[in-house]
């Protein structure tokens, strides 16, 4: 049936600004880009934006998560950018981890997985959720 999650499409109310944002902020690569659908990837994986049709509310029951080898440097270049941190950098069971905000509001996780949980991170990926 499934074969894989080919791509996270977020809907968005300004695309000039949610491509910036993904682009410039969060250093992804542009893949394709168009009035109505703009995609960036990172290391495999797209992130699609597409214009939503009705006004944006952001869920915090759906994250976005990515990655990271060094997370602490990551925070401090994001909090200069004046990236809005809906939870601030924090030592998890599983490693450090952030939840950040994009300009409508999706909720971004960021993560440190400890080398010793990488391959089972799954288990490990608890206590993040936003409240």
């Amino acid at each position: 049936m499934f074969r894989k999650v080919n791509a996270v499409i977020l809907l968005v109310s300004n695309m000039k600004r949610s491509t910036k944002f993904y682009r410039d902020t969060l250093g992804m690569e542009l893949r394709r880009e168009s009035k109505d659908w703009t995609e960036f990837t990172m290391k495999g994986t797209v992130l699609a934006i597409h214009p939503a049709r009705t006004k944006v509310k952001a869920s915090k029951s759906m994250l976005v998560g990515f990655t990271f080898s060094d997370l602490e440097t990551v925070c401090k270049e994001l909090k200069k950018k004046r990236v809005k941190f809906y939870k601030k950098l924090t030592d998890e069971p599983f490693g450090k981890h952030a939840i950040i905000q994009d300009p409508d509001g999706h909720l971004i996780s960021l993560a440190e997985i400890t080398p010793k949980d990488e391959l089972t991170q799954a288990m490990f990926y608890y206590g993040f959720a936003p409240k």
